[in-house]
């Protein structure tokens, strides 16, 4: 039997609950971390790109503690292969028949940590399962269990051994996040206090897996009213002008971008769509789409601000 749809006002508590538990850990990140919340609780999958070191991992193995459920990590390298990911049929030489053997990929939380140093090839055995929440192997498609949340890190381009995301996987990311340097008092408190790879360990889950679908749900709930949607399509149609951006943003990234206004919509315990939750995430799940045009001097979250600024509210 399936359980009662959470209302929002439980949802909320319980997501608040879980922001207050990462920042045990991630500390002075509270604009990521409540990006990276809206993202989970939006039902996508999150891409978290910085240099080494500023705590991508840790907040990804955050994330994943708090949920509760199944949890696996990916280590990608370069001699990773596709099965790595899947999983295979094997031989049993006992029952002469073929097994399958789901690989890390069956989870409700997946962490492919340093995701551009794996392979074009095997970056694609992601695609099917963010996706379709399903992989396909030797013609057998097999369901992922719900829910199911892929958390990728990446390095930069520039470093030595990494491969870029197609474009076709960059869109399977509901929001890019970056980090960053943390400020001089998080720093300090930091280096002053406990190790974090210690800290995580008294991580306790703050809700159960079906608690986060029945979250979920609870995004879907959330009003958006028709000046709002005008507002959104203003903005996507900005994108598609050709003043900004070599391609605009599709309808299924326009989909993206208000399903994550939503989900931070319901993390302020609201139950409708501000423009206010637009711009605050459009930055994030639109930036890693788009390539400004050429001749922008600018790069792709400065293009994306810009423009913004050029869009008049309703």
């Amino acid at each position: 039997m399936a359980s009662p749809p959470l209302q929002p006002e439980r949802a909320a508590e319980l997501l608040a609950r879980l922001e207050a538990s990462v920042h045990q850990v991630i500390v002075g990140k509270r604009r990521s971390v409540r990006l990276a919340a809206a993202a989970l609780v939006g039902g996508g999958h999150v891409l978290l790109q910085d240099l080494p070191g500023t705590g991508k991992t840790m907040l990804a193995r955050a994330l994943a503690t708090t949920i509760g459920g199944e949890f696996r990590r990916i280590q990608c390298t370069p001699d990773l292969l596709p099965a790595d990911i899947t999983g295979a049929s094997v031989f049993n030489q006992r029952d002469a028949t073929f097994e399958f053997l789901p690989g890390p990929i069956f989870a409700n939380v997946v962490l492919a940590d340093e995701v551009n140093r794996a392979t074009p090839r095997t970056q694609s055995a992601l695609l099917e399962a963010m996706a379709e929440a399903q992989v396909t192997v030797e013609g057998v498609t097999h369901r992922l269990e719900q829910p199911f949340f892929v958390i990728a890190t990446q390095n930069p381009a520039e470093f030595q051994g990494t491969y870029p995301l197609p474009e076709s996987q960059l869109d399977r990311f509901l929001m890019c996040i970056t980090l960053g340097y943390p400020d001089r008092a998080s720093e300090r408190a930091l280096l002053a206090g406990q190790d974090r790879r210690e800290a995580i360990h008294g991580l306790a889950p703050t809700m159960t897996p079906d608690d986060l679908v029945q979250a979920q749900k609870a995004v879907l709930a959330i009003h958006a009213s028709d000046a709002l949607l005008d507002y959104l399509q203003a903005l996507i149609g900005a994108t598609r002008s050709g003043a900004w951006f070599v391609e605009g943003l599709s309808p299924r990234a326009g989909i993206a971008v208000l399903r994550a206004a939503k989900a931070r919509a319901l993390l302020g315990q609201r139950d409708y769509v501000a423009p206010d939750d637009i711009q605050s995430v459009l930055v994030q799940a639109a930036a890693h789409r788009l390539v400004p045009v050429a001749g922008a001097g600018r790069g792709r979250v400065e293009q994306v601000r810009a423009m913004v600024e050029a869009v008049a509210l309703p």
